[in-house]
């Protein structure tokens, strides 16, 4: 069976994005390190679960990374890998492999992870990880924590209907303070 995996940068406090939904705290500080959880991650992933802001981010920048600066095969994966965005205003996509849900139905992701294949990550996203945990349909979170706390911003576990207790099953200290962390909610 296929996992759903919510995998996202953190600060300390919490934060996926500052105010803007700009993440330079995570350009500073990206090393190899990190590339290397993300590409290893990406190799266990074939389905991307986006919300329209995330995805009109992503849109906008993938389709013409530059692979002089940007790992080759993150770049093919990303504009390769199926995606799915939700929204309830985006009519069309205009990034290759991409298809609109307007809702997230807890069938339809069943269903999805009943189908063979590799897993399914939600990449940013605060909207669609925080449905999808309050549907108890995360199987995982990858998380990689920064050194830095912003104030305020857009929280990953904000608007949570229930408190939900984790299991670690791996961390990591990257040499650039950054801690990868991986839970599975406790049933």
């Amino acid at each position: 069976m296929r996992k759903v995996i919510v995998s996202e940068f953190l600060t300390l406090d919490g934060m996926m994005s500052d105010p803007k939904d700009e993440m330079e705290w995570v350009l500073n500080t990206f090393n190899e390190e990190m590339g290397q959880e993300i590409r290893a991650q990406q190799q266990e992933t074939e389905t991307i679960l986006l919300g329209r802001i995330t995805y009109e981010i992503m849109a906008s920048y993938w389709p013409t990374a530059d692979p002089a600066t940007e790992d080759p095969k993150m770049i093919e994966h990303m504009n390769n890998t199926p995606k799915i965005v939700f929204s309830k205003t985006l009519q069309k996509t205009v990034w290759s492999n991409t298809k609109v849900m307007h809702t997230i139905s807890t069938e339809e992701i069943n269903k999805m992870k009943l189908q063979p294949g590799k897993n399914i990550v939600v990449i940013g996203s605060a909207s669609v990880a925080q449905t999808l945990t309050n549907l108890g349909l995360v199987d995982e979170y990858q998380l990689l924590l920064h050194p830095v706390v912003l104030g305020s911003g857009k929280f990953l576990f904000a608007n949570l209907q229930e408190r939900r207790k984790l299991r670690l099953l791996e961390h990591k200290i990257l040499s650039n303070g950054v801690l990868s962390l991986r839970y599975a909610p406790v049933s």
